[in-house]
């Protein structure tokens, strides 16, 4: 039986910041839409054998146009846990029967994530249980009744993919859904409810979200460089 992982595309939110009708990961981007460039990072990563995009249904035509067969799809909850819990139920055959491992979960909105930190993401995931890359957050600092106070020390920018082994994955996220928890992302799920390590992957500056009209051109010189 051959084991491999799975990537999760998160594609159900609305990104409403953006400014578009359009749902913001189907916005052309360098000639493609969006979230095409985050299904191909994962394709070019060795050991990554199933990809999901969790969609809207009222995406479905949109989504269909930029997967082909081999993406799966499936629609997303009314939060991103939700979303989250919908492809991990999808993939809970393979998980139980042990063909899927590892799931690392990504949001469409960053579209320049590339294949290197993804494979450094799986490599740490399969090696400690869970993973999660950042960039270290060297502005942060604390307040005390309103006044800064110092610098926050270890304090990162935490990005995606966030990967983790996938039976306790889906276990942690059952078990939250049963209590009505609702986290952050996907490790503050993971912290509360499993007792995997979850570990620290340098992120990539280049590795933005789109967010805001302007992340869209920032996005577009970077493909351009």
């Amino acid at each position: 039986m051959e084991t491999t992982a799975a990537a999760v595309v998160l594609a159900s939110g609305a990104g409403t910041r953006v400014g578009a009708k359009l749902n913001k990961v189907y916005l052309p981007l360098a000639g493609r839409r969006v979230v095409a460039w985050s299904l191909d990072a994962f394709k070019g990563v060795p050991g990554i054998g199933v990809l999901v995009l969790v969609i809207r249904p009222q995406d479905r035509e949109l989504a269909e146009e930029v997967a082909d067969g081999d993406v799966e799809i499936v629609h997303g909850g009314d939060t991103r846990q939700a979303s989250e819990l919908n492809a991990l139920r999808h993939l809970a055959p393979r998980i139980a029967g042990g063909r899927v491992d590892a799931v690392l979960l990504h949001d469409a909105a960053r579209p320049l994530v590339h294949p290197e930190l993804v494979g450094a993401v799986l490599a740490r995931t399969r090696e400690d249980g869970g993973a999660v890359p950042g960039l270290a957050a060297d502005d942060v600092v604390g307040v005390d009744a309103g006044h800064l106070v110092a610098q926050v020390p270890g304090a990162i920018r935490v990005q995606t993919p966030q990967g983790f082994r996938a039976g306790p994955l889906l276990e942690a996220y059952e078990q939250a859904e049963r209590e009505g928890f609702v986290g952050t992302d996907t490790s503050s799920c993971m912290e509360r409810f499993s007792s995997l390590p979850i570990r620290w992957v340098p992120g990539a500056p280049e590795n933005l979200k789109i967010t805001y009209p302007h992340d869209l051109v920032v996005a577009e010189r970077l493909l351009a460089r």
